[in-house]
C-alpha cells in the first residue's frame, strides 16, 4: 500500500470511444503498481466497461468502483431543438455506493440513450432525482454545471457564486452526504480558476471537497496517442489548429505522491478520495441466471412436456426408419438416448431452456423460416427431436457430452441460424411473447485492429491515402495479426519502419491505440431474453440511426 491514501475517482478507459487511450488491463495495473487498493471507472456516457472492470479488478485485488461521467440536459432529455448545440450538456460524475446505486446506474445510462439522446446520450435531473439512491455524486470537470457558472461569475480575482450555490444547493438537497464538489488540476488555468471559486463556495456552503484526476490515458508519453484517437474521433488532421484537443500531458493516471504536489494545501480533499472508495461496497451477483418463464400446457411440468415433445417429434423423425422406430414404438437405443440426456437437462435445471429454444424454432417453422443448430447442439437427440437440429447423432454416433455434461454448469449453447430475411419475424415473436422490455439485441464493438489502425492513424497525420496504403498492404494476411508480429514477420514492412522515419511514426502511434473500442455496433442476429425488463440487469442503448435495443 502506498502510504499517502488516494484513489482515482474520474478515470477513462478506451470505452471512452476515441476519447480514452486506455485499456482496462493498463489501468488496473498501473493503479495496482502504484498501490491503489481502489480504482474507479467512469467513460463518457456509458458503462460498456462496467463488468469487464470489475472482474478484472476483483482478480487483482483492486476494489472496482463502477461509475460514469454522466451528460446532464440543461433544458431535460427530451429537448432536441436542433438550434441546441451539442456542447449543450453538462458533465457530472457518479459513482455506485453499493447495488442500489449500481441498479440506478443501469436505469440512468439506458435512459440516457433510449430517451435522452441528441449528439450525446443525455439524462436531466427528472431522472436523477427518481434514479439517486445509492449513488455518490461529484460536482464534476470544468464542463460541469456547477463549474460553468463559477467560470462565469469570475470577475478579475473575485467571484459572483450565488448561481453556482443554487447549483450546489440542488444537488446536496438531493444527494445529502453523498454530494462532493470534485476540484482538478491537470495543469489547466482554466482548472486552477474553477478550482479556486470551488474552494470558497466549498467553505461558504460546507459541502466535501474532493480532488481527482481527469484521466484519458495511464502515462504521461500516452498523450500523443489520446491525441491522435481525437482526430480520428472528430475527423480532423493532427496539424489542424483548431481543432479540439486535450492541452498538455498531465491526463494520465498519476501517483498519490504526485496528486498530493497537485493540490498544495488541500490535502483533505486528495485524502477525501479514499474516504470515498472505502464507503463503497458493491457486490455484483455474478453467475446467477435470469431465464424468461415458459409456461407448458395446464397439467404438465416443463419436465414432462419436453418428454412428451421429444417423443414425439422423434417418431416424426424415424417414420421411415424401422430399425428406430416401429410398430409405434421407439427403438431401446433411441429410448436410452433420450432417458439420459433428459436426466442430465434435467438435473441442470435446463428443461425450460429447450422449451424456450423450441417454442420460436416452432414458429418459424410455422411460418415458413428456414431454421437449423449449428455446433454442438448438433450432437444432442433432444435438439434433433425438438427440430432445432436436423442431424440425427445416433446415426452419426454425435457425442452429447460435447454439447451438455453435468460436470460443467454453464448453459448449453444452442445456436439457431435463421433466414437472415426473415430473422426479424422470430425476434418480433420473442419480445411479443415475452415482452419488449425483455428482449434486447446485442452489442459489439469494432477495434481498431492492425490495418485499421494504421488507415486511422495515417489520416489523423494527414498522410496520403497512396502512401498509407502501400503501409497497410505490407501487412501479412492473417486473421487477428498485431502490428508487432507483422513487423516481425513482414521482412518489407520492417524494412520500411527501420528505415523510414514517417513510416516509424505511424506504426508507433498504430501500435498504441491498436485493439482499443472505435465504435459500437449490433450484433447480426444473438438476442437476449430476460425473466424481468433487461435494464434489471444491464444497460441498454440503441445505436444512432437504428431502432433496436441493444
Amino acid at each position: 500500500m502506498n502510504p499517502l491514501p488516494f484513489v482515482h475517482l474520474h478515470c477513462h478507459s478506451h470505452y471512452s470511444l476515441l476519447d480514452g487511450a486506455s485499456t482496462i488491463d493498463r489501468l488496473l495495473e498501473r493503479a495496482k503498481a502504484l498501490g491503489m487498493n481502489a480504482l474507479a471507472l467512469t467513460d463518457h456516457g456509458n458503462l460498456f466497461g462496467a463488468l469487464e472492470f470489475y472482474q478484472k479488478a476483483k482478480a487483482i485485488g483492486v476494489k472496482p468502483i463502477i461509475g460514469y461521467e454522466a451528460y446532464i440536459a440543461p433544458a431535460g432529455r427530451k429537448d432536441k431543438d436542433a438550434s441546441s448545440m451539442k456542447e449543450a450538456s453538462y458533465h457530472l460524475t457518479l459513482l455506485a455506493e453499493n447495488h442500489a446505486g449500481f441498479r440506478n446506474l443501469l436505469r440512468l445510462a439506458s435512459s440516457a440513450y433510449l430517451e435522452g439522446f441528441y449528439f450525446r446520450p443525455r439524462i436531466d435531473k427528472e431522472l436523477l432525482t427518481a434514479h439517486h439512491e445509492g449513488i455518490i455524486c461529484l460536482s464534476g470537470c470544468v464542463s460541469s454545471e456547477l463549474n460553468r457558472k463559477i467560470l462565469a461569475g469570475q470577475h478579475g480575482d473575485q467571484f459572483d457564486l450565488v448561481p453556482a450555490e443554487e447549483v450546489a444547493a440542488w444537488y446536496r438537497d438531493l444527494f445529502g452526504d453523498r454530494y462532493y464538489i470534485e476540484i482538478q488540476n491537470n495543469g489547466l488555468e482554466v482548472q486552477q480558476t474553477a478550482m479556486r471559486g470551488a474552494v470558497e463556495l466549498a467553505g461558504r456552503m460546507n459541502i466535501p471537497l474532493v480532488a481527482t484526476s481527469d484521466c484519458h490515458y495511464v502515462q504521461r508519453d500516452d498523450a500523443d496517442a489520446q491525441d491522435i484517437l481525437l482526430c480520428v474521433n472528430t475527423g480532423r488532421f493532427r496539424t489542424d489548429a483548431n481543432r479540439m484537443r486535450m492541452e498538455g500531458n498531465e491526463f494520465y493516471l498519476r501517483g498519490p505522491d504526485e496528486m498530493y504536489a497537485a493540490f498544495p494545501g488541500l490535502e483533505d480533499a486528495v485524502r477525501r478520495s479514499q474516504e470515498i472508495a472505502d464507503r463503497t461496497q458493491l457486490n455484483l451477483e455474478l453467475g446467477q441466471r435470469h431465464f424468461p418463464i415458459f409456461t407448458p400446457p395446464e397439467g404438465k411440468t416443463s419436465e414432462d412436456y419436453l418428454r412428451d415433445l421429444c417423443i414425439e417429434g422423434l417418431k416424426q423423425r424415424y417414420t421411415d426408419r424401422p430399425h428406430r422406430f416401429a410398430d409405434g414404438q421407439l427403438s431401446d437405443e433411441v429410448i436410452q438416448r433420450l432417458d439420459r440426456e433428459l436426466g442430465v437437462i434435467n438435473k441442470l435445471g435446463f428443461p425450460n431452456y429447450f422449451l424456450i429454444v423450441w417454442d420460436f424454432v416452432q414458429f418459424a417453422r410455422s411460418q415458413g423460416i428456414e431454421a437449423t443448430a449449428r455446433g454442438s447442439g448438433v450432437g444432442s437427440l433432444v435438439c434433433f427431436a425438438l427440430y432445432l437440429s436436423h442431424v440425427c447423432p445416433l446415426e452419426y454416433d454425435l457425442l452429447f457430452e460435447r454439447f451438455l455434461d453435468e460436470n460443467r454448469r454453464e448453459a448449453p449453447d444452442i445456436d439457431i441460424d435463421f433466414c437472415k430475411h426473415r430473422r426479424g419475424e422470430v425476434i418480433q415473436y420473442v419480445k411479443d411473447k415475452y415482452g419488449t422490455e425483455n428482449v434486447a439485441q446485442i452489442g459489439t464493438f469494432g477495434t481498431l485492429a492492425a490495418r485499421a489502425a494504421i488507415r486511422d492513424v495515417g489520416r489523423a497525420l494527414g498522410l496520403p491515402i497512396p502512401r498509407v496504403d502501400a503501409v497497410v498492404a505490407k501487412v501479412p494476411e492473417e486473421l487477428g495479426i498485431s502490428l508487432s508480429k507483422a513487423i516481425e514477420k513482414s521482412d518489407e514492412l520492417r524494412k520500411d519502419y527501420e528505415n523510414d522515419g514517417e513510416v516509424r511514426e505511424l506504426l508507433n502511434f498504430a501500435m498504441q491505440v491498436e485493439g482499443l473500442a472505435r465504435n459500437v455496433g449490433t450484433h447480426a442476429a444473438a438476442v437476449v431474453i430476460g425473466d424481468q425488463p433487461l435494464v434489471e440487469y444491464l444497460p441498454l442503448q440503441r445505436v444512432q440511426g437504428k431502432e433496436e435495443v441493444i
